[in-house]
C-alpha cells in the first residue's frame, strides 16, 4: 500500500498475528474492518516505521520514498527461541537460497502448513518446548553480523550458516556459533539443536 511517504507491504503468509501493527498503530492498520485495511499516511511515519521493526516475522516491510532511512540489516545477528513456540531471527536473511529480508519467524513444531515459516500451528497441536535451553558455548564471535543463510534439509534440521547468537526467551545467550542445526520436526530431545529425531519419527518436510 503506497502513501505519500512509504510504501508499505503485508506478507500475509509470514503473518504470526503479534498484534503489534493493530495495537501500536490502530489507525493504520484497521482491525477486522472489510475493504482496505492498512492506511500508511494515518500516523507519523516515525511511528509507523517503528511498529514494522516490532514485526518478528517480516510480515510487514516498507519502503520510505520520503527520503529518510530505509530499514537496515542489524548490527547483530540474532534467533530468539520463543516459549512454545517459533525461532525468531533477525539478521540479513537468505532462506533457502534466495533474500529474505531481516526478519522472519520459523517454524519448530513441526506442523506448520507453510514451512519453513511459522503459521500458528504450534497453538493447535499443543506444542510445548522451552524458550530457555541450557547455556551453551557463547564465546564471543570475531563478528556478528553478516548475511545468515538459513537452509531447511530435505525432512530434516534448519542449517544455519554465518554469524549468529542463539537467544532464549527472556534475552539469555545460549549460543553464538558460526554454525547451527535447529530442530524442526518438534522432537529433538536437545532443542534447540537437532539430535536426529527427525529421522525416528518420520518428518516430512522439503
Amino acid at each position: 500500500m503506497r502513501g505519500a511517504r512509504l510504501e508499505l507491504d503485508f506478507e500475509g503468509r509470514r503473518c504470526i498475528h503479534s498484534r503489534f501493527c493493530v495495537t501500536w498503530t490502530p489507525s493504520v492498520f484497521l482491525a477486522n474492518v472489510k475493504g482496505p485495511w492498512i492506511h500508511p499516511d494515518a500516523m507519523p511515519v516515525e511511528r509507523v516505521v517503528e511498529v514494522a521493526h516490532a514485526c518478528p516475522s517480516g510480515a510487514i516491510r516498507y519502503r520510505r520514498i520520503d527520503g529518510g532511512a530505509q530499514e537496515a540489516a542489524p548490527p547483530v545477528n540474532l534467533a530468539t527461541v520463543r516459549e512454545a513456540g517459533p525461532y525468531a531471527f533477525r539478521a540479513e536473511l537468505q532462506i533457502d537460497g534466495a533474500p529474505a529480508g531481516f526478519r522472519a519467524t520459523l517454524c519448530r513444531c513441526g506442523a506448520s502448513k507453510n514451512k519453513p515459516y511459522c503459521d500458528g500451528s504450534h497453538h493447535e497441536i499443543g506444542f510445548t518446548a522451552s524458550g530457555e535451553p541450557a547455556t551453551g558455548k557463547t564465546e564471543m564471535l570475531a563478528a556478528r553480523d553478516g548475511v545468515l543463510a538459513i537452509d531447511p534439509q530435505l525432512n530434516g534440521p534448519l542449517c544455519v550458516r554465518g554469524n549468529l547468537e542463539i537467544l532464549s526467551g527472556t534475552g539469555r545467550a545460549v549460543a553464538r556459533t558460526t554454525t547451527a542445526y535447529l530442530c524442526r520436526c518438534g522432537g529433538s530431545a536437545n532443542k534447540p539443536f537437532c539430535d536426529g529425531t527427525h529421522t525416528k519419527i518420520g518428518f516430512k518436510s522439503s
